[in-house]
């Protein structure tokens, strides 16, 4: 079989190019290793206001920055004398008032970038502004931690950045019973048949190969093990609320898989941003609380942790267009059980000291909420996964 015809016949080729990745010394990690605690990540594309979801409604200059974008008081959800949540946002509340939540402010990194792509990058890679890197941060704590391909799933139909290993990827998939159907595929056999042949080594079509093999038996047992599981949760009808009741499924039905990573995107709110941003914090927050609810109705809540993040922040002076341009520090929420620390973890920024460009000054590396999550949480050596040392903060 020619490289040209191999390519050709197999629709898994390019389906499952960047999906898994197959290295047998990852069979040796013990299971002990991984144990049963699972992280879920949640990323909000193109850059929330975070000004706006986590409001200082006490602090005058955030009226006079946007006379026309402020949420009216009167409107907010109040979660103490001084700040308050976007009123789109009353499912998370509850969240909050239950102790589940915790909201970090200020979170960025040093000398930071307003592209979309590299900020997102950065985020994803967990490497410093002025570096660059090809593997993303949950991509290496598989390369180290991982046990098969889907010790890590992404719930969409591509791969990030953040889920790819310098030799171990993680798995990207929307449906089960679609991704097993798709490692049926008729030519696979054919494929198979022809694993000797010189044309893949001499074409490095072998990694190819395994990759497809390592698929089919992660697709098989993804497939098995979710469909003895059904919600009667009953979810928001759109893309994102699909996301999160498959990953409930996931969860609920015990997949031997510690790390899931969903996305909403829509955040990029240049223009006439109060209602846009509204109907996306409301899908955002709504399916999460049928998320909780859903693992706590089959007690998995108790072994999961919700992290949710943006790439960057927007400026706090809101622009001839009633939006807002891209800044710098944001809010990350991360949600569980047993929080240590409930609540708002930290302060909010300064609204008067700004750096050069009007946007918030940081005050927490991402890194480190990486850094905690991965040592205290999933219980592993976040150095050996950060490639750095970063100093932990104390919210689990």
């Amino acid at each position: 079989m020619d490289r040209r015809k191999f390519l050709k016949q197999s629709s898994l080729a390019s389906s499952l190019f960047m999906v898994p990745s197959f290295v047998r010394a990852f069979e040796q990690v013990a299971s002990s290793k991984l144990g049963y605690k699972r992280l879920v990540i949640i990323q909000l594309s193109g850059g929330n206001d975070g000004l706006n979801t986590v409001i200082p409604y006490r602090n005058d200059l955030y009226y006079k920055e946007r006379p026309t974008l402020g949420i009216a008081k009167n409107e907010i959800l109040k979660l103490n004398d001084d700040v308050g949540l976007n009123p789109a946002l009353e499912p998370l509340k509850r969240l909050y008032d239950k102790g589940y939540l915790s909201i970090i402010n200020n979170v960025g990194y040093p000398n930071p970038v307003r592209s979309h792509f590299r900020s997102m990058d950065i985020w994803q890679t967990a490497t410093d502004s002025n570096k660059f890197s090809q593997s993303g941060w949950v991509g290496r704590y598989l390369d180290n931690y991982g046990k098969q391909p889907h010790s890590a799933i992404e719930v969409d139909e591509s791969l990030s950045l953040a889920m790819k290993g310098e030799n171990f990827n993680a798995i990207a998939t929307q449906d089960a019973k679609s991704f097993y159907n798709l490692s049926k595929d008729p030519y696979f056999k054919n494929i198979r048949n022809h694993k000797n042949d010189a044309h893949l080594n001499e074409h490095n079509l072998g990694y190819l190969y395994k990759s497809m093999i390592a698929a089919e038996s992660s697709a098989k047992y993804i497939f098995e093990k979710s469909k003895t599981v059904s919600s009667k949760k009953e979810y928001p009808n759109n893309k994102f609320g699909k996301q999160m009741k498959t990953t409930a499924q996931f969860i609920n039905s015990n997949l031997e898989t510690k790390v899931f990573y969903t996305s909403l995107g829509g955040f990029d709110t240049h223009v006439n941003q109060i209602n846009t941003q509204k109907r996306l914090l409301d899908i955002y927050a709504n399916s999460v609380e049928a998320f909780v609810q859903d693992l706590k109705d089959n007690d998995t809540f108790k072994d999961t942790l919700i992290l949710t993040f943006s790439e960057f922040g927007r400026r706090v002076k809101q622009n001839a267009s009633v939006g807002t341009d891209h800044g710098t520090a944001n809010n990350v929420f991360v949600i569980g059980e047993n929080l240590k620390k409930q609540g708002l973890y930290n302060n909010m920024a300064s609204l008067s000291d700004l750096d050069d460009n009007g946007d918030l000054k940081f005050e927490i590396d991402f890194r480190t909420i990486y850094a905690t999550v991965l040592d205290k949480w999933l219980e592993v050596d976040d150095e050996k996964v950060l490639n750095k040392s970063f100093k932990q903060l104390d919210f689990i």
